[in-house]
This record gives structure tokens, sequence and C-alpha cells, in this order.
């Protein structure tokens, strides 16, 4: 535990910089810019989850290859994926973000398809898995089990988190954060009621893991799911109802500022 003095000090400091970075002005230079495109719910919950996965590496590079992903999904992702074709993979031929690939992509669409179609969609699947135990761990899990069945190639589970394994599962906790949280600044979305903001688990990176370590927030060096338990522990003490929104500060920090580099 952190001396009530130094926990007082950091309390002060990360809701400063939360107010300062949980700022739509920040939006033109993330890749949640591309969900805030659309209006519909499962519109927003395809370009999230897309966005997130896709998100490692240079930000601009992200946002350019998503644009290039979801042009391809015409003005509706959620009309797309259900009504997919087997023609309409022809479309994603040319496509590659890093590692994942166009059979990646048809793979998430087809994973997607039987999940919209069969499972009651994306909020559904997270929230039953959620119920299983009241924990982010347990949503996770339910989610990967469900694209486990319906994916027909290995490679493309490399780009799902196996938090049983001990990943951070940096894209999932980010994407459950824009489905989860309210959308009071203006950044997340908060479409989803199903799970509290209280049981949300900090989407740690290189930035955030470096900030959180400088200030003492985190001990373990390794970025695996369990530094995100302990990071996400610690925050509670300075807002258990929500967390997570310490994530705007941490990443903020680490970006924009270079703190601890």
């Amino acid at each position: 535990m952190m001396g009530l003095k130094n926990k007082a000090f950091l309390k002060e400091f990360l809701e400063e910089k939360y107010i300062l970075y949980s700022n739509p002005k920040f939006i033109v230079d993330d890749p949640v810019q591309i969900p805030h495109r659309y209006s519909k719910k499962e519109d927003i919950e395809i370009a999230s989850l897309l966005a997130a996965t896709l998100a490692w590496g240079n930000r601009k590079m992200i946002i350019f290859n998503l644009d290039r992903l979801l042009a391809k999904f015409g003005e509706s992702p959620y009309e797309f994926v259900v009504n997919f074709k087997k023609k309409d993979a022809e479309r994603f031929e040319d496509f590659v973000h890093r590692t994942f690939n166009s059979n990646d992509c048809i793979q998430f669409i087809k994973v997607l398809n039987a999940i919209y179609k069969f499972k009651g969609g994306l909020e559904k699947v997270f929230s039953d898995g959620y119920s299983k135990t009241s924990s982010i761990e347990s949503a996770i899990i339910n989610y990967r089990l469900i694209f486990e069945k319906y994916c027909s190639i290995p490679h493309s589970l490399k780009h799902t988190p196996n938090v049983s394994k001990g990943s951070a599962s940096k894209r999932i906790n980010l994407f459950l954060r824009w489905m989860i949280r309210p959308t009071v600044e203006g950044v997340d979305f908060g479409l989803w009621n199903t799970i509290p903001t209280s049981s949300l688990m900090m989407p740690l990176d290189t930035h955030s893991g470096r900030v959180a370590r400088s200030l003492g927030l985190v001990k373990r060096n390794q970025s695996d799911w369990k530094a995100v338990v302990e990071l996400t522990e610690c925050l509670k003490e300075f807002d258990s109802n929500d967390p997570i929104k310490y994530d705007y500060a941490l990443f903020g920090l680490g970006i924009y500022e270079k703190f601890g580099l």
C-alpha cells in the first residue's frame, strides 16, 4: 500500500492529467476516431473492435489502414457483416496491417457474422462471460472461446487475446473501455450497461506501463495480465467506480509528455 501523503499527491496528479487528456481534441490522433464516424450501435461495435484489434504500431499508419479497411465495408459495417457472401472476400485481397492480413479480415468477418446471427451480438458475448465470475477476465475468455469456435484459420487467433495464458489483452481492454465507459468526455461511447465501469481493466501498453512504473503504481516488470490486475487494483484506490479513466492520464503522459523516458 502506498502512503497516504503519496496517495493524495498521485491522485491529484492523475486527476489533473485525466482532465487534460480525456478530451475530444485528441481523437484526431487516435484510432477511436474511426468508430466515432458511425451512429448505429452495431456499426460502432464492429468498427471499434476492428480499430482496437489493429491498434498497434505507428498511430498514423493505424488510422490510414483502418480507413482503408472500413471503406471496404461500405456505409454500414453491421449490414456488410451480417450479409457477407463468399464473393465479398475478394475486396480484402490487398489488405494488410503488420501481421493482420486479408485472411484475418475474412475470419473476423465470419466470426462477427456468427456472433450477431447466433450469439446475440458482441455485448451479449462479453456480458455472458462476465456474468460467470463478475470479472472482465471471464468476459474476455468467453469472447475467445466463441472466436475459436467459428475461426477456421489458426493464424487469426493470434489477434484475439488469450488471457488464460497471461496476455495483458491491451486491445480488448481498450475496446471494452470504449464500449462501457460513459460518453461524458466525448471519447468513449457508453453503449453497454451490462458490465459496470468498476470492473474494467487497464489497457496496459508500452507507454502506460512505463508511466505507471515510473510513478510507482505497479512493481511488476512484465506487462502481462498480472501487471494489469496490479495496476487496476492500485487505480481503484483513487476511483473505485471508474479506475480506468486514468488510462487517459497514463497514456497521455507517455505519448505527449514522454514521461518516464
